[in-house]
């Protein structure tokens, strides 16, 4: 089995309250940490990753940013899926895309559906997804964001209309940033295929929480990067007094 089916199995006959929970690794040394911490699979968050080079969210050069997917992958086992969020593709063709994303060995990637702030159309951003998914083949797990709840109006019906769009372009699974968590049922029974909710470490709601609303998967954003962030300032303010 290739790894890119490894990773699609992961999503697959999910029980209730069980999400598969992906960490977000935005250097090698975390994504060391989290495989060795037993998590099978992987899922780089483009605001980590942009913090760990130095940028700003959104403003890293597509050749840094495949570069580091590329160290996180290299970093571990052969036998750890690694998805990658590729923000809005950085408008390259989907053929392009996807050979510099396969190049990077990842087996699957996220792409918004807005760009600089703005919701794309959704039936233009499904038709580009369909190319994606043609580029691809079944190379690639294709986690389709849907930004209505951070860019747009909050509507789930609007949500749930890109997400049955995407869906039927091709996209394996759907991720309704910011969704609030109340609103994970009425996703879940809407849309077919696997749900990613977001989290934040400590919750609320914790993560069997999200499953049991709808939520496939779990991912965190650059969450973890920040609370490893807070534990280091603690160390360097204690190193000050010392």
């Amino acid at each position: 089995m290739s790894l890119v089916d490894v990773f699609r199995e992961l999503h697959q006959g999910r029980a209730p309250g069980d999400p598969l929970v992906l960490p977000g690794p935005w250097d090698a040394v975390s994504a060391r940490v989290f495989e060795e911490a037993g998590f099978p699979a992987l899922a780089t968050p483009s605001a980590g990753v942009s913090a760990a080079l130095g940028y700003a969210d959104g403003s890293v050069p597509p050749d840094e940013m495949f570069a580091a997917v590329a160290r996180i992958v290299r970093s571990v086992s052969g036998s750890v899926p690694v998805s990658a969020d590729i923000e809005d593709g950085y408008g390259l063709p989907p053929k392009e895309l996807v050979e510099r994303l396969l190049a990077t060995g990842a087996v699957g990637c996220n792409l918004e559906d807005s760009t600089g702030g703005v919701l794309k159309d959704p039936h233009e951003h499904a038709d580009w997804l369909a190319q994606v998914r043609a580029a691809a083949g079944g190379e690639l797990f294709v986690n389709a964001r849907v930004d209505t709840f951070v860019h747009g109006n909050g509507d789930p019906e609007q949500a749930i209309e890109r997400a049955r769009l995407y869906v039927e372009a091709g996209a394996d699974c759907v991720y309704p940033i910011l969704a609030p968590p109340e609103v994970l049922p009425r996703l879940r029974s809407a849309v077919d295929g696997p749900l990613n909710a977001g989290a934040k470490p400590d919750g609320p709601p914790s993560l069997r929480e999200l499953g049991a609303l709808g939520a496939t998967r779990v991912t965190f954003g650059p969450g973890l990067l920040l609370r490893a962030t807070e534990a280091l300032r603690e160390i360097a303010g204690g190193l000050r007094q010392t």
